[in-house]
């Protein structure tokens, strides 16, 4: 169960719903704006409502300078209590106030059937009839006893998977007054029963024959990645190698299930970034690759049989990584690739990709 605590505060001049928790600060600007101007009496109201929802800390949390989010599993169900201030001597009319329990794909340059996004889930409970409240604080506790959460939260380039709680408090001849708190789902995976390494040979015919052998294929997302290269025959002068690690977000109207990978001549990271590609129905997808590692483990030209050992920890990766996600409901991938990249003294490239499977073992 996920709290979202940020520290910034914002005003309630506009009617918009205050994050901070500081109620002491939010009835004094309220009291200034009332000094100041005399609206009519239901924008007063909506000037000084303040509602936020707590969620119950069960979780590991994961946390920043600004805020923290607690962390759900795949089955736990969300509970919390939703709190309503009110300044002194303040009341509220609402025509009722509701929760929304909500998990959302936000995809903001590829659209999907006109949409920039879409809840595969929503769920919404009472929690109190229309009335008016004059309590300087009324706290409401929620449940949802929900199914499973189909995806694990993630922050890409141009795909957003949220779960977030809001509250809505419904008024008569105003928008509803209404706050959102995010909070993250982890699913937590079993390792697969078959894991196979990965054994492939390339090269340039006469030129370059080279072996590479990484020990598995599917890596949890603190695993290390181990294996080595094999220098079958060596007729070009090779400058160094480098391995990378690449992540490759595909998102639009039909994702396109590509494992469309470049090798031989090549230029850059051998990254494969089209952006306004097309794919076999016609439809417009975006793709967004990002390198989130590289680094150099050869230096100098081999001869022929030597072998280069492989040993990289994904958990000393920076960037955040998380589970592949194979083409959910067509609507957006997230995939991850080893880019082996060979430089001759030439400068021309010569790279290998080679798609890995990522899951995860713990929360966290």
């Amino acid at each position: 169960m996920a709290l979202l605590q940020k520290t910034k505060s914002n005003g309630n001049s506009n009617g918009n719903i205050n994050s901070n928790n500081n109620s002491d600060a939010n009835q004094g600007q309220g009291q200034n704006q009332n000094k100041q101007v005399n609206p009519p009496l239901q924008q007063q109201q909506m000037n000084n409502m303040n509602m936020h929802p707590q969620m119950q800390p069960m979780r590991p949390q994961y946390h920043t300078t600004q805020e923290i989010l607690y962390i759900y599993g795949e089955h736990e169900d969300v509970q919390g209590v939703a709190h309503l201030t009110l300044p002194p001597g303040k009341k509220f009319e609402h025509l009722g106030i509701k929760i929304q329990f909500v998990g959302r794909v936000d995809m903001s340059q590829a659209i999907h059937d006109g949409r920039s996004h879409y809840d595969f889930i929503s769920l919404t409970k009472e929690l109190q009839p229309p009335s008016t409240l004059y309590q300087t604080q009324t706290s409401i506790p929620f449940y949802f006893r929900t199914e499973a959460k189909p995806y694990e939260s993630y922050h890409g380039r141009n795909v957003h998977i949220r779960y977030f709680i809001r509250i809505l408090a419904e008024r008569k001849f105003f928008p509803a007054v209404k706050s959102d708190r995010d909070y993250l789902v982890q699913l937590i995976k079993a390792e697969p029963r078959l894991n196979e390494p990965i054994k492939m040979e390339v090269g340039i015919e006469e030129c370059l024959h080279i072996e590479f052998m990484y020990k598995k294929r599917y890596y949890h997302l603190n695993d290390v990645i181990e294996g080595d290269i094999h220098f079958m025959l060596v007729r070009i002068k090779i400058k160094y190698m480098e391995l990378a690690v690449i992540r490759r977000e595909t998102c639009g109207d039909g994702v396109v299930n590509s494992n469309s990978i470049g090798n031989g001549n090549g230029n850059g990271n051998g990254s494969n970034d089209r952006p306004g590609m097309m794919n076999e129905n016609g439809g417009s997808v975006a793709t967004e690759t990002q390198t989130l590692t590289r680094f150099e483990i050869m230096d100098g030209a081999p001869v022929k049989g030597e072998i280069i050992p492989v040993r990289l920890f994904l958990g000393g990766i920076p960037a955040d990584l998380t589970p592949t996600y194979n083409s959910p409901n067509s609507r957006f991938a997230v995939k991850y690739y080893l880019n082996l990249v060979l430089v001759d003294e030439e400068d021309r490239r010569y790279f290998k990709q080679q798609e890995i499977i990522l899951w995860r073992k713990q929360l966290g």
